[in-house]
């Protein structure tokens, strides 16, 4: 009778332990006083005490390269400088301010990535499963979870398949498109694939829009509100939000993006419906923040954020790599990871320098070259000069 009561208590501490264990992660997203009061006090910032050098380097960006955006820049999470620095729609004239909301384009996909490797810390999915698990109709099998998180599958870009398929339809394109809708489309047609799984490195945003399709499926819930719930509120990201023309007719933010010149504001069409690949809208604030939240551990685990900021291609150049969501960097014995984005005159570059706890935001509404000249930036804050071969051209180095 010892014997089986003895059995039975240790069967209930096991059971006990491995709902704490499985819970742990939910913990560690709960909001409390203490966190926004923390928050409050990263975000404290005097512009009579701004990094001197950086602010006539910003200005000089701003004179001569064309630079129009908003930036800010922290050193072991503190902010030492930020600017907004030009329009947030050039026809009205609308002057940007430092809590302007912009499209983030693909520096979206890095959020995306921390849900899916929350998902799979929480034994919810496999990085292993792949696509058919979730869309049985997906017409290619074997790509996996995994793959689409470092850009090994191979797949098409949907959003020059769909673009040619709305022209040749004369489709309505004010109206956007779900995530469900595109794989709707792509098990209906089934369009040519680039290569086949798992052999080479290709940048496209298909990946990432599969990867906020299965957010959906796995969460049963909109990716809108999966990431409000899980990233964006347990940070303290309050003026982040994702928005997409299947659920708004008209986007509610006033930075309006500019293709090149004042001449093009771009209008949003149907591809900026489906969301993961894209989407989400933020401020460099909140930015900030979220690289704050991830450094502290609150959205992953040590070994889950490690296998994110782990490329998992080969060496391009010596330097540069993908990981789970995030481009890599290493040089001079620091480790950098980042993302760049393209869409829509929207265009961006947001760097964390693992190493030297480095934080640059610099978010733009006008698509000319003016972030191809950072180098001098990245001299005076002492982090290495992630050359701009990282992000221009093509293919394994694309611009998004």
């Amino acid at each position: 009778m010892i014997r089986f009561c003895t059995l039975a208590l240790y069967l209930f501490c096991s059971v006990v332990a491995l709902n704490s264990c499985s819970s742990e992660p939910e913990k560690k997203r709960v909001r409390t006083i203490e966190d926004d009061k923390s928050d409050s006090l990263l975000l404290v910032y005097d512009s009579k005490k701004a990094d001197k050098r950086i602010d006539a380097y910003m200005k000089e960006l701003h004179k001569k390269r064309g630079f129009n955006g908003n930036v800010l820049v922290a050193k072991k999470g503190k902010i030492i400088y930020q600017n907004a620095i030009g329009w947030a729609d050039y026809l009205h004239r609308d002057s940007l301010t430092i809590n302007s909301v912009f499209e983030l384009a693909s520096v979206s996909k890095p959020m995306t990535a921390t849900a899916i490797l929350m998902l799979a810390e929480q034994g919810k999915l496999k990085l292993d499963q792949t696509v058919n698990a979730f869309y049985p109709d997906f017409p290619y099998p074997g790509i996996t979870i995994r793959m689409l998180l470092s850009h090994r599958s191979g797949l098409m870009n949907y959003v020059y398949f769909v673009d040619r398929l709305w022209k040749a339809q004369r489709k309505n394109e004010s109206k956007g498109i779900t995530n469900a809708d595109v794989m709707k489309l792509i098990a209906e047609h089934k369009p040519p694939v680039y290569t086949k799984p798992n052999v080479k490195f290709h940048y496209n945003n298909s990946n990432f829009m599969i990867l906020g399709a299965i957010i959906e499926k796995v969460s049963g819930m909109p990716y809108s509100q999966f990431m409000q719930e899980n990233i964006f509120k347990p940070c303290g990201m309050k003026n982040t939000n994702v928005y997409s023309k299947a659920e708004y007719d008209k986007i509610p933010v006033d930075v309006v993006g500019h293709d090149r010149t004042w001449r093009y504001s771009v209008v949003q069409n149907f591809l900026d419906g489906p969301v993961g690949d894209k989407g989400i809208y933020s401020t460099v604030h909140d930015l900030f923040l979220f690289d704050r939240c991830l450094r502290k551990g609150k959205l992953l685990g040590k070994a889950w954020l490690d296998s994110a900021y782990t490329g998992h291609n080969n060496l391009v150049r010596g330097h540069f790599n993908y990981g789970y969501g995030w481009r890599t960097f290493e040089g001079d014995g620091h480790k950098v990871v980042y993302h760049t984005g393209w869409w829509h005159g929207f265009r961006h570059i947001y760097l964390r320098d693992l190493t030297a706890d480095v934080t640059i935001v610099l978010l733009c509404n006008l698509t000319n070259g003016s972030l191809l000249q950072l180098d001098e930036l990245y001299k005076m804050v002492g982090m290495p000069v992630v050359k701009k071969s990282a992000y221009t051209g093509n293919g394994d180095t694309s611009e998004d």
